[in-house]
């Protein structure tokens, strides 16, 4: 039997699979931090440890893994992989190889090698790679590098909106009780005050209440609206640059705010959008963990062809669960 290692490592947890040629999940390993610009040793720590443990949950020792795939947070530019090789090369699985974990995104969405993936959980990230091979990332480095949205700024702008709202800057908003109730605050002053008092950051979880009132609430609506508007941008760019514009090719949805939350007041901007330059393109919510691509591209990096068999045994032991405030992607996770 031949084995294979998928690792998928983010700001604030990694997970090691192993799985066996026919796509049965053998051993599980689960770790914290494994995103090295949070710091090296810390994520060298964390993915050791994911793997040592989905090593022994499956029985097995490093050699009788014929080929191990990283898809890693951070890992987007030449800086970040000098770091990772020999951060990598330490832990002693032999082949191996180190993506981007927005690539391992990609391959878990969709039954094709091409495509493109558009991340948004804690942060955003954009993906592509056309049918000749050639691939490209657009964002993934935050606000100040051209990126809008995910868990982070989504919390930001219901947090500001609220503060709006009540200084009369903006319209009384329906996010307003939705924000103070998830704080436990009385008014929003007290909330205003007691924040800049304290230094204190806005939590993502605020990101929910935006879903939670956009049915009833023009605000809360027009901050997604821009979310998804965002995201479509960053496709059409990647689709133009990839040229992939004649392609038939699918569009993979990853990270809790495009899968958790309500796809009404995102997805249609992101359609509109790419449908209107590449009508081939067809949107995907990713339904496997992002860790199952690591395992496809493992697999096919040692020149095996994947049978559709085993991406509906991935589909049932790796079905996807996040909640919005914990979701894959951007330049933190």
């Amino acid at each position: 039997m031949t084995y294979y290692m998928g690792v998928d490592g983010g700001g604030s947890k990694t997970l090691a699979v192993v799985c066996d040629e026919t796509g049965t999940i053998v051993g599980r390993g689960y770790s914290g931090c494994g995103n090295h610009q949070l710091g090296p040793e810390l994520a060298k720590a964390s993915i050791r440890e994911a793997v040592e443990g989905a090593l022994g949950a499956a029985g097995l020792a490093r050699g009788d893994i014929a080929y191990t795939v990283y898809g890693l947070a951070g890992a987007d530019r030449e800086a970040d992989f000098r770091i990772l090789r020999p951060l990598l090369a330490d832990l002693g699985l032999e082949p191996h190889a180190i993506v981007c974990d927005t690539v391992i995104g990609l391959r878990a969405g969709t039954r094709q090698p091409d495509g493109v993936v558009l991340v948004c959980g804690s942060g955003t990230n954009c993906y592509g790679m056309n049918k000749r091979g050639d691939s490209l990332q657009c964002g993934g480095f935050g606000y100040v590098y051209g990126d809008f949205g995910g868990g982070g700024d989504l919390a930001v702008e219901a947090f500001r909106t609220v503060i709006r709202a009540w200084e009369g800057r903006e319209k009384p908003t329906l996010l307003t009780d939705a924000v103070l109730k998830s704080l436990g605050y009385a008014s929003v002053e007290a909330m205003f005050h007691d924040f800049l008092d304290r230094g204190a950051n806005v939590p993502r979880r605020l990101a929910e209440q935006l879903f939670a009132v956009a049915e009833r609430d023009e605000a809360a609506r027009a901050i997604l609206r821009r979310q998804g508007t965002e995201l479509g941008l960053a496709a059409v760019a990647t689709i133009r640059r990839l040229g992939m514009e004649a392609d038939r090719f699918d569009l993979v949805l990853v990270g809790s705010v495009l899968t958790r939350g309500d796809s009404r007041f995102v997805v249609p901007y992101i359609k509109e959008l790419v449908q209107e330059i590449a009508p081939g393109c067809a949107l995907r919510v990713l339904e496997i963990e992002p860790v199952g691509g690591a395992l496809l591209l493992a697999m096919e990096r040692r020149g095996v062809e994947v049978p559709d068999s085993v991406f509906d045994r991935f589909g049932l032991s790796l079905a996807v669960k996040a909640s919005i405030s914990e979701g894959q992607g951007g330049e933190d996770e």
